[in-house]
């Protein structure tokens, strides 16, 4: 079986949670805070980051987007990428953008850590990058019923871990009313049993980080 070190608030775990119960894999979940000296992390990742795929041969897979490649490599069945290049392109960019607004807001919440409230200018330019991530995903998404193609893809686990992060970390932003077809096109996909299981919350770091 396989084992998924996770963090609670993290959308890129939560992507890989999403996939392994949409592919029907079973996983064991053990919960860490990453930035705690006490994450075992660091034993399975040497970047120390999250999340971290634990194989039954005792190796890892880390780097969400790595980890749902090799899934969709090693499980095919219940593909998550449409059958088309074209599609396939279209999901994985759709996760690039979507990592990337989880970037800036990860970046944001450090850099409010510092003396002062850190950088305005830093937290402007990531600022500038979330709302221009969101407006993308609005566009892309519009009115469709899937993010891309007529199915459920990793599209579509993309934005709606995305905006689900935004929801947890970046309340200040009232995209919901500015963009109300991703709001309701977000709040579908919420219903879906894996959305469910996996709905995110802020965990308590104890130890110092900036």
């Amino acid at each position: 079986m396989f084992k998924l070190i996770s963090a609670t608030p993290s959308p890129y775990a939560r992507k890989v949670r999403i996939a392994l119960a949409e592919k029907g894999l079973q996983f064991e979940l053990l919960t860490e805070v990453p930035w705690d000296s006490t994450t075992s992390t660091p034993l399975y990742n040497p970047l120390e980051k999250l999340p971290v795929l634990l194989l039954p041969d005792g190796s890892s897979v880390y780097e969400s987007s790595y980890i749902l490649q090799y899934l969709e490599l090693k499980h095919p069945d219940v593909p998550l990428l449409p059958d088309d290049i074209d599609g396939k392109l279209a999901a994985r960019k759709l996760e690039v953008l979507c990592d990337g607004v989880c970037d800036a807001i990860v970046l944001s919440l450090f850099e409010k850590m510092r003396a002062e409230g850190g950088s305005p200018e830093w937290l402007a330019r990531q600022r500038r990058k979330i709302e221009g991530g969101i407006a993308e995903m609005a566009k892309i998404v519009g009115s469709r019923t899937w993010a891309v193609g007529d199915r459920f893809s990793l599209g579509d686990i993309a934005v709606g871990t995305a905006v689900g992060y935004l929801s947890v970390r970046f309340q200040e932003m009232d995209w919901r009313t500015t963009y109300p077809n991703l709001a309701a096109f977000g709040d579908r996909l919420g219903e879906r049993p894996s959305f469910r299981d996996t709905v995110p919350y802020a965990q308590t770091i104890s130890d110092k980080v900036i």
